[in-house]
């Protein structure tokens, strides 16, 4: 009886278990790692399928050692509630602190210890680590893509007004931040597109099919956002009209761009709708692009409106009415200020997808980060090189979706109310 209890740990026994808990958990991290690291392995005597397993047992056993309810210790307890609530958890834990201590150093010996950071050509990367000489090389054409280098100062020109003003936007007063938004919205965009085509102003005009790289993923990502929110607000709002002709026809809109694959979106905005223009008539590969990715996100954006829109109580409609309000002044004033504030994460989410989804321009033939990136992998002096600016392009991405999920959840303090 005295076994039984002794392998069912309680707050009596709490230092026994506590130590067999700590040592056998030790234990078995240290066995997994002199054996991966060092090629010893102290349980060598058993036979290699049950040595193989050693290191999960012994913390295996270790963690039911020291999942103890109501231990007293503030740290046990929030480690059991978190990580080791029970046999299941505890196995996922042992698993996942496995996987970390096997994979964490090759990966930092490829990413740092073993990489090679400087250099002109692929003949200095010597180590077996990650080659960045790559990314050294190609930076101006992965961030400007084809854009003549005489010519760059455009683009840094642009984006750093695009900077400047969306940084002041958080510092001035409220009555001025009014009058940035507007000029970002209706202003910026004109002299963006001035800037980079050129064609005016004694610039050299450059055509589009030369613009790329990360400049070119911004360009659509600010385009394409600022479009697809006031057509989805507008798709939203004519789903739940009660006019047949308009609900149904937004209905129809939604579910046939909600439906079809983006990929043959652009393909058809690229290569089919020039078809169906009038003879003389030419629209730039790269406002058709924009333009199918706006219709397409739209739709989506349509539904994440509605759900805020079906989210507030009838009383607040019925209350806009009773004042006399007509339907755009009560949607402006009363309604969508509320829905908007509920479904802030879900449009952070599509925007994110958004900007996530734009490398697929390149079946267009289109060269933003990652297109070039595979222009550039395929040059003869740089083959083999693809999992450098893989990853760069990935840390590149993460980096700009986080910024847009921080901004937004802190949105979401600002306008949170309690309800």
């Amino acid at each position: 009886m005295e076994y039984i209890n002794f392998l069912r740990p309680n707050k009596d026994s709490l230092g026994v278990h506590l130590f067999l808990g700590v040592a056998l958990f030790s234990l078995s991290i240290y066995d997994l790692v002199s054996n991966s690291f060092f090629g010893f392995n102290i349980t060598s005597f058993l036979p290699n399928y049950l040595s193989f397993f050693t290191p999960l047992l012994f913390g295996f056993l270790g963690l039911h050692f020291i999942r103890i309810e109501f231990s007293g210790y503030k740290t046990l307890d929030l480690i059991n509630k978190n990580i080791n609530l029970n046999w299941f958890n505890g196995i996922l834990t042992l698993l996942l602190i496995f996987v970390l201590i096997k994979g964490i150093p090759p990966l930092l010996n490829w990413l740092f210890f073993d990489a090679n950071f400087t250099g002109t050509s692929k003949e200095e990367c010597t180590g077996n680590g990650a080659c960045w000489v790559f990314i050294n090389v190609w930076f101006d054409r992965l961030i400007y893509g084809l854009y003549p280098d005489d010519q760059i100062w455009r683009v840094n020109i642009a984006f750093i007004i695009l900077i400047f003003t969306v940084a002041a936007a958080f510092f001035v007063a409220p009555k001025i931040k009014k009058y940035i938004i507007i000029f970002l919205l209706f202003i910026f965009p004109f002299i963006l597109i001035s800037l980079l085509s050129g064609g005016n102003f004694g610039l050299e005009k450059i055509p589009t099919n030369e613009w790329g790289g990360l400049a070119l993923t911004f360009i659509i990502s600010i385009f394409a956002i600022l479009f697809c929110f006031p057509v989805g607000m507008f798709l939203a709002l004519g789903r739940r009209s009660s006019a047949p002709v308009i609900r149904y026809s937004s209905i129809g809109f939604i579910e046939f761009w909600r439906g079809v694959p983006l990929i043959t979106v652009l393909f058809m905005a690229s290569v089919m709708f020039p078809m169906f223009l009038p003879d003389g008539t030419f629209l730039d590969k790269l406002i058709r692009v924009i333009i199918a990715i706006t219709l397409f996100e739209a739709a989506y954006m349509a539904e994440v409106i509605r759900g805020g829109l079906q989210a507030l109580p009838r009383g607040q409609y019925d209350a806009g009415k009773s004042l006399g309000m007509s339907y755009w002044k009560l949607h402006l004033l009363v309604i969508l200020p509320q829905a908007l504030k509920l479904i802030i994460p879900g449009i952070a989410n599509t925007f994110l997808a958004l900007v996530k989804d734009t490398p697929l321009i390149l079946v267009v033939g289109l060269l933003e980060l990652v297109g070039m990136i595979d222009m550039a992998k395929t040059n003869p002096k740089w083959l083999g090189f693809a999992a450098e600016g893989y990853v760069f392009a990935g840390l590149v991405f993460w980096i700009i979706c986080y910024a847009m999920s921080r901004y937004s959840i802190n949105l979401e303090r600002k306008y949170k109310t309690d309800r």
